[in-house]
């Protein structure tokens, strides 16, 4: 893919998940959470530009370094989501303003680095950047999961109407 179409599709998928996690939803342990960052991994590992062809070490450190940011915003941004259970056991999770502080600062973190790069005259792919939302996207993930699991209900349905009422044996008349 083009660097065009890598940045559309990383503002694309950071603008929905993004949208979709202030706004509260239900958790389901089962789901597939980490398909999403797994095939954003797949399609920036693929491409050949994610290290500078003249200046390889460098440009590794500097994707080590976007790693490293990805892996802290997607930690950071699991520990300041709210996650509750509701009286029928569904467990529901809402991202918090202290979210938005995690976002902002791995934003600018991530701007610092494009920076140093660009000052170091690196070639900076954008499947760099798209590596590093995969992997805040799986610890986010991966961490919420893990909590919703540790409240001990998650992965039990919510009771329909009838559950918990006596069997009654059939009538004779």
């Amino acid at each position: 893919m083009s660097g065009l179409v890598n940045a559309l599709v990383i503002v694309a998928v950071a603008a929905i998940v993004i949208v979709r996690q202030f706004r509260a939803r239900a958790i389901n342990t089962d789901r597939r959470w980490w398909l999403i960052p797994a095939v954003l991994a797949v399609v920036a590992l693929r491409e050949p530009g994610i290290l500078d062809a003249h200046h390889r070490v460098e440009s590794a450190v500097v994707l080590a370094v976007e790693l490293v940011i990805g892996v802290a915003t997607g930690a950071g941004w699991a520990w300041t989501t709210r996650i509750w259970t509701e009286p029928d056991g569904v467990v529901w999770t809402k991202s918090t303003k202290a979210s938005v502080a995690v976002w902002i600062v791995g934003i600018a973190l991530r701007i610092g680095v494009y920076a140093v790069g660009a000052a170091l005259g690196l070639h900076q792919d954008s499947s760099a950047l798209m590596c590093a939302l995969a992997a805040t996207l799986l610890v986010r993930g991966g961490i919420l999961v893990w909590r919703a699991q540790s409240l001990g209900t998650a992965n039990h349905p919510a009771p329909a109407y009838g559950d918990g009422m006596r069997s009654v044996g059939r009538e004779r008349a």
